[in-house]
């Protein structure tokens, strides 16, 4: 589970959202602190930016004054409690002084920045002062360091702190400027010491620039900051087990009998839950809870309790076994191709057996008095010989008789608000009987409806599975166990989604519906409700997730023009916001594809135009944000409108990537072992990009460079021993999928194999196809679940393929199938709100689905249906 989506759940109850737009009342008009409430001073400016308003001094005529882009800044940490009179100190010190500086103008924002799985890199600070040099930077830390001397806040991890109140400072960039961070990401730049654009790092951990001298008034607090070491303690700490805002994990030993222990950290102030108890009150409240299960078997035992530089730790037992959701990658049954009716009888028994260790588990913990708050599946261990479970992380535990909300969960087990007590508990009890079989409980959180269909799929999937056992949990989910369970059977058996996503064209027709019902016109920042990454990455812009995706699918799966979409993205590339990315599916070389794919030609050309003003050849290599993308944007748009300087571009970013791959290939000091792989940031995108200009000027020594970028791909991928499937390792995990796994790789040896011949890509396609089959994603995205895989088997010639299998593909991904507005419309990436852009949301869905059900054109960009030569080389792959 990625916790950065968790703070996008909370403005709307649909889509990932920005928190800014969330108030603590739930609507758009969010109480602010007071300061935020005074007007704003003669001489000044203030902006919102994100979770900011910013003030800065002006001249009289309204620009601000010169400033530096860049040194070391200042923040302030505030508790929620003394958040008023620190932004009122800060405002009452700055004003008279001219200082620029901003501050979070909401408690429920600051709130947000230090809950528990908030980026520790931001966690605390609650206003940033940008002094004008060093000599200002020591009079303010000095004067205001004075003023608000005695200040809690939560400890500021990426500075160092000055004395022992709430100002941290830090070098880094004032200004917003963007560089490439080496893996094809744009991210906050300084300039280094030759003047280059290098990332700004802010890694929770204070860091000086390596061109950057520490301010000799600092020395005594960086001296202070080293002092604290943990080599007195009784404890040997092995490794970081886990991280969050509150504090870290840690495995261990006791150095004074050798036993294996866990360490667990509370910072003060920091790692809010909803009720607003850090992250040491709720490390109270585990202690407490674990006390009062001691002896019992189904918890650790409390070692130690102790306080470590205003840390407070808590040291337990370490608990040998392996977590439940650890097991479902090896043996749950629809992680293969073709399950086997007895591995599939013989999970069922294992499932069965683990769910019911579980429930007695919960009950005796309730029998002590104690509610857990918190079951899911990583918080539910497995003893080895797997007979017994305990459970773990109490910190959000509660007393029977106290009644209480849940204050912590996570997204796939997370009560209704109706549920107190141990109605908490039975509740997630109820979603653990699904998760065992389909683990896709997170979308319970946009509608608990879906239990009922989880429960049809989970009985045709698994016969063996007592009808009683998923009607039971129907009932509790939907009822809190309230009605009949003959009606909670029926139910179960009845449930189907609003549209068949294979009732073409009527499941188009709704999901187009849905798409533009969710349509914001009058939004700037997005059109179309998407993943998190538009809100940072191309401004919902782009091919990836903003509304040049959305218009791409809708075109290609032959539904009406929307025209006021198509204004909206032109309107908002006149011209295209500073900072917008250059690739194929993260900025500007998407956009213009789909501008030109669109009748905009002008507007297209203006776009790549931007482009090739910036120092382009310096992109990564890749599909997603790279030459390989721009190479292909630049050689489609070079055939459409007959620019051969277009064309010029696009073979001049193939002759970079050959030449990057050729030296890659004879680094004799590069380290082995693995790397990214596939066709969005793998060797896979410029394999398709050297195809498509072999396809242009017949250059053998192009398909050559395209077998070489695919074998190294190859390379990392690993075959499965369950069912040969060949996927990509990325080391703790194999992906089978489009974007970041072995399908992209094999649609790329499908094109290639309609040139030439090669044995070894060959060999590859089976076990690609028998990825493409497995009965279970966890998503339903394009480019990381089911209907990438989808677009795959539809597409593919390997041998064996059938109309059936094309059927089951869509007959799985009608698994996630939602509605909206009384339409179809599939959840995004990590399924907690509904999606409508193109890589993780309805509208790759709805590509995936037109070209497997439509008349057989609407594809990915620069994938199109497979169409051998009538005759192709015999000859094998060059080196």
């Amino acid at each position: 589970m990625d916790k950065r989506y968790e703070v996008y759940c909370l403005a709307d109850r649909h889509f990932y959202e920005t928190p800014d737009r969330l108030s603590s009342k739930g609507t758009s008009s969010a109480p602010e602190l007071p300061a935020a409430g005074r007007p704003v001073p003669a001489g000044w400016r203030s902006g919102r930016i994100g979770d900011w308003l910013s003030l800065v001094p002006v001249d009289d005529g309204g620009t601000a004054l010169p400033a530096p882009q860049q040194g070391w800044k200042i923040h302030v940490s505030s508790t929620l409690e003394n958040a008023d009179r620190v932004t009122t100190a800060v405002w009452d010190y700055c004003v008279p002084r001219g200082i620029p500086f901003k501050f979070v103008p909401a408690k429920h924002l600051l709130h947000l920045r230090n809950s528990k799985y908030a980026g520790r890199d931001h966690s605390g600070k609650a206003v940033t002062v940008y002094p004008a040099d060093e000599e200002q930077l020591q009079r303010i830390c000095t004067e205001l360091g004075g003023l608000l001397d005695g200040t809690e806040g939560p400890y500021i991890l990426t500075d160092l702190r000055w004395r022992q109140g709430p100002l941290y400072v830090r070098y880094g960039a004032f200004t917003r400027r963007m560089c490439d961070n080496g893996k094809g990401t744009l991210v906050p730049a300084i300039e280094n010491g030759e003047g280059q654009l290098v990332p700004d790092p802010r890694d929770p951990a204070f860091k000086v620039p390596e061109w950057v001298t520490l301010p000799p008034f600092l020395e005594p607090e960086l001296a202070a900051r080293n002092k604290a070491t943990v080599a007195d303690l009784p404890y040997r700490i092995e490794k970081a087990l886990h991280f969050s805002n509150g504090g870290g994990v840690y495995a261990g030993t006791d150095i004074r009998d050798g036993r294996k222990v866990v360490l667990k950290e509370g910072r003060p102030h920091a790692g809010l839950a909803s009720d607003g108890a850090d992250a040491v009150t709720r490390l109270e409240r585990e202690k407490d809870a674990l006390e009062k299960l001691s002896g019992l078997g189904v918890a650790p035992e409390v070692r130690d309790w102790f306080l470590l530089d205003g840390h407070r730790f808590l040291v337990m037992d370490f608990l040998e076994g392996s977590t439940l959701n650890s097991f479902f990658a090896h043996r749950h049954p629809l992680c293969t191709s073709k399950p086997d009716a007895t591995a599939i009888a013989d999970y069922t028994a294992w499932a069965l057996r683990m769910h019911r260790a579980v429930e007695e588990a919960v009950t005796a913990v309730h029998e002590r008095g104690v509610v857990f708050n918190d079951l899911h599946l990583f918080n539910i261990m497995v003893a080895p010989d797997e007979q017994s479970v305990s459970l773990l992380d109490f910190e959000a535990a509660t007393a029977v008789g106290d009644g209480g909300r849940q204050v912590v969960a996570h997204p796939g087990f997370l009560a209704p608000p109706d549920r107190r007590g141990t109605a908490v508990d039975r509740y997630a009890l109820a979603c653990l009987r699904l998760a065992l079989f389909l683990p896709i409980t997170s979308l319970l959180s946009i509608d608990r409806g879906k239990a009922a269909h989880f429960a049809q799929v989970i009985a045709a999937e698994f016969p063996d599975v007592p009808a009683e056992f998923l009607a039971e949990a129907v009932a509790e989910i939907e009822h809190g166990g309230r009605g009949t369970t003959g009606t909670a059977a029926r139910t179960a058996a009845t449930a189907t989604p609003l549209v068949d996503p294979g009732d073409w064209p009527h499941s188009r027709d709704s999901m187009v519906k849905a798409i533009l019902a969710s349509a914001t016109p009058e939004r700037d920042d997005r059109l179309f409700p998407g993943d998190i990454a538009q809100f940072t990455e191309g401004g919902g812009l782009g091919l990836a997730h903003g509304a040049a995706g959305v218009l791409l699918a809708l075109a290609e799966s032959g539904a009406e023009r929307y025209e006021e979409g198509e204004r909206w993205l032109l309107k908002h590339t006149e011209p295209a916001p500073a900072g917008t990315p250059l690739g194929l599916h993260d900025g500007l070389a998407g956009v213009a594809h789909v501008l030109d794919r669109l009748g905009h030609r002008t507007r297209a050309l203006d776009l790549v135009e931007s482009i090739l003003r910036e120092n382009w050849q310096r992109l990564p290599s890749d599909l997603y944000g790279g030459l390989a993308g721009l190479g292909l944007a630049l050689d489609a748009l070079a055939h459409s409108t007959g620019e051969s300087a277009l064309a010029r571009h696009a073979e001049r970013a193939a002759e970079l990537l050959g030449e990057r791959l050729t030296a890659e290939a004879a680094d004799t000091t590069a380290k082995p072992g693995r790397r990214r792989a596939g066709l969005l940031r793998g060797a896979t995108g410029p394999a398709l990009l050297f195809l498509r200009l072999h396809e242009r000027n017949g250059d053998p020594a192009l398909l050559d460079l395209a077998a070489r970028a695919l074998r190294a791909d190859l390379a990392q991928c690993v075959t499965q021993e369950r069912d040969g499937s060949l996927a990509v390792n990325e080391g703790w995990r194999t992906m089978p999928y489009l974007g970041d796994g072995s399908v992209g790789i094999g649609m790329v040896i499908d094109d290639y194999l309609a040139h030439r011949d090669d044995a070894a890509f060959e060999a590859a396609r089976p076990g690609i196809l028998a990825a493409a089959r497995s009965r279970f994603c966890v998503q339903p995205g394009l480019v990381q679940g089911r209907a990438g895989l989808l677009l795959h088997v539809n597409r593919t010639t390997t041998p064996g393929i059938t109309p059936e299998d094309v059927a089951a593909q869509i007959e799985e991904l009608g698994w996630f199938a939602m509605s909206y507005a009384g339409q179809l419309v599939f959840p995004g990436h990590q399924m907690l709100r509904l999606s409508m852009d193109l890589n993780t949301g309805t509208a790759g869905c709805l590509l995936a689905l037109a070209g497997a059900l439509g008349d057989g054109s609407a594809h990915v960009p620069f994938l199109p249906p497979l169409r051998r030569p009538q005759s192709r080389s015999r000859e094998s792959a060059g080196s």
